[in-house]
């Protein structure tokens, strides 16, 4: 006679059977988190770009401008109650000085909020 062992299938069964009884607490835990409710605050962040083009001419938001005219835009920007984010973004070919100056003119204008963009267009050495 030969008849099919089923010991081994039992085990198995048992373990898995083991397994979910452990699994399946852990799975159906829930965890209470108190989520907004009613109309949210939605505020849109001002932001400024101050651009240096290849002839070292300044620009603010695309409009050219002299260096007192961006120190008073600089002024303004500093006295709001909700800064907007000054964004610095040089032509690779402008001037070191120029650059430096327009930096420490916007660091001593106030502002707080301060970034550098388009850096990313330089990852490569000697790619502009």
């Amino acid at each position: 006679m030969s008849e099919m062992n089923i010991t081994p299938l039992i085990d198995v069964m048992l373990v898995l059977l083991i397994m979910f009884i452990i699994v399946i607490p852990i799975a159906t835990h829930a965890l209470a988190m108190p989520l907004p409710n009613g109309k949210g605050i939605f505020r849109t962040e001002v932001i400024n770009t101050v651009h240096i083009d290849a002839r070292d001419r300044l620009y603010w938001n695309g409009q050219s401008l002299d260096r007192q005219q961006l120190l008073n835009q600089l002024a303004g920007a500093a006295a709001l109650t909700e800064q907007p984010q000054i964004r610095f973004d040089p032509d690779p070919r402008a001037s070191y000085d120029r650059s430096a100056r327009t930096i420490a003119l916007i660091k001593d204008s106030g502002i707080e909020k301060f970034a550098f963009v388009g850096n990313e267009r330089y990852r490569a050495f000697g790619a502009h």
